[in-house]
């Protein structure tokens, strides 16, 4: 009888311990259902990261091009602008020319008159175009920079999350 007590005592204590280090095993070891769920929301993070970068790179390539033509609408303006000034410039001689040569109230001079009026029309027009252009450059140009900020954020986002992706596969 004493046999049978004593292996029974002993087998109690051994399954109490048992339970003990199995308890402090699982006690320690992260919960599953949480590292599952971090894993995935780390997925969906560097999912909506990569969404987030095509969409900055589009928007950024799209104010690229835009810079690219304000400055051929700059340079034409610019072209425009100085063929009106030569144009102006001409009208002046012709002027003092027909001034000298048939008086100032001429037909000739009247006309020479009107031709400078209408150029230097022209080319204060062009000057407007030329000033709308260059605020339209200088807008584009900081929305590309700030499209560029925000895809350099995007990858250092996205970097993050791969980290932490792979941090959560290890179980640390």
């Amino acid at each position: 009888m004493m046999n049978a007590q004593s292996l029974l005592r002993r087998s109690v204590l051994v399954f109490g311990v048992a339970g003990f280090l199995v308890g402090g095993a699982y006690a320690q070891s992260p919960d599953p259902t949480a590292q599952q769920q971090d894993i995935h929301s780390d997925k969906k993070d560097i999912r909506q990261d990569k969404q987030d970068l095509a969409k900055d790179r589009a928007d950024r390539n799209a104010d690229q091009r835009d810079i690219n033509h304000d400055r051929r609408d700059l340079n034409k303006d610019r072209v425009d602008r100085n063929q009106d000034q030569r144009d102006i410039n001409k009208d002046k001689r012709d002027l003092r020319k027909d001034d000298a040569k048939y008086g100032v109230n001429s037909a000739q001079a009247q006309a020479d008159r009107k031709d400078l009026h209408t150029d230097r029309v022209d080319r204060n027009k062009d000057q407007r175009d030329i000033n709308k252009d260059k605020t339209n450059l200088t807008a584009d140009c900081k929305d590309r920079n700030q499209d560029q900020r925000d895809i350099n954020k995007d990858k250092r986002d996205l970097h993050k999350d791969r980290k932490d992706l792979r941090k959560d596969r290890k179980g640390k």
